[in-house]
């Protein structure tokens, strides 16, 4: 019974961590590049994820026959999602991050239903629709209206796509997970990942003072390598195995609800009415696609 509580005390603590991270990424951008910090946190999310699956006894190894697929999953997971949620976050705020990457549950049930032998029953559809609602109404229902000059609702589109860009990779990564303990595979995508990322963010990293990053900053990018990726996937993944699935992934509905609280606390952001409505018509969504 201790240990059912501790497995969830730390599912709350996860959520907690991702919620927070995306106005730790808004604060830490203002002093280093998207794509540096991008390949800067990756170093140590696969450094930590590598060392926790060889502690394990695990080879960081896919089979040949897997090796292309899985590349290829993995280049949509750890690079076109993360270039797409970094640099959609750092032109939105937190607190529209939070929310519109809170639908990637909506799209993998919208996704299974078209891809898979998983279909979509009368509520979940219903959730979808609400999110579909609400991610509208945050994006179209600025003060100033919707423009794709404008760099904010740019951010909320973009932001939108990663979303369906890790719902994409968790559709593809399904097949896998039933050849290769979680943890074992997690370290070869990160891995995939951190060599990709680092190439792309060459040109970021080479024109990096980093001399003129802060405490904060480099706080920033531990902070997001260490815990939002590394070691917030590792207990998430004890949840899984522990609580099952369903129940674990019910806390990931406790991030877009404390991502929008800590954008407007910590960083003084501000929706109108329309967003704060379309914020709720998400979390409804998000619920009834759970359940």
């Amino acid at each position: 019974m201790a240990r059912k509580y501790l497995t969830e005390l730390s599912l709350i603590i996860v959520a907690v961590i991702w919620a927070l991270n995306f106005s730790i990424i808004k604060v830490t951008l203002e002093e280093i590049g998207p794509f540096a910090f991008n390949a800067l946190r990756f170093v140590f999310a696969a450094g930590l994820l590598i060392a926790v699956t060889k502690w394990r006894g695990f080879k960081v190894i896919v089979k040949k026959e897997h090796l292309i697929p899985v590349i290829g999953i993995g280049l949509v997971g750890n690079l076109v999602y993360q270039v797409l949620f970094i640099v959609g976050v750092n032109l939105t705020n937190a607190a529209n991050s939070a929310v519109i990457l809170g639908t990637i549950p909506v799209w993998i049930a919208l996704m299974a239903h078209l891809f898979t032998d998983e279909k979509l029953s009368t509520t979940k559809t219903l959730g979808i629709t609400f999110a579909f609602i609400g991610v509208g109404l945050i994006i179209f229902g600025r003060s100033s209206g919707f423009s794709f000059s404008s760099t904010s609702a740019l951010g909320d589109v973009i932001v939108l796509l990663s979303a369906v860009a890790w719902a994409a990779y968790t559709i593809l990564s399904k097949k896998y997970l039933k050849e290769y303990n979680s943890t074992q595979y997690s370290a070869f995508i990160s891995l995939i990942g951190v060599i990709a990322l680092v190439f792309v963010g060459i040109p970021d990293l080479l024109k990096t003072d980093f001399s003129g990053i802060s405490l904060v900053g480099y706080g920033g990018i531990l902070y997001s390598g260490f815990l939002s990726v590394g070691l917030a996937y590792l207990i998430w993944n004890r949840g899984v195995h522990k609580i099952g699935a369903v129940r674990t992934a019910a806390y990931q509905n406790l991030v877009p609800v404390l991502g929008v609280v800590f954008g407007v606390v910590l960083l003084n952001e501000s929706l109108n009415l329309l967003q704060y409505l379309g914020s709720g018509s998400v979390l409804a969504g998000i619920y009834l696609s759970r359940i």
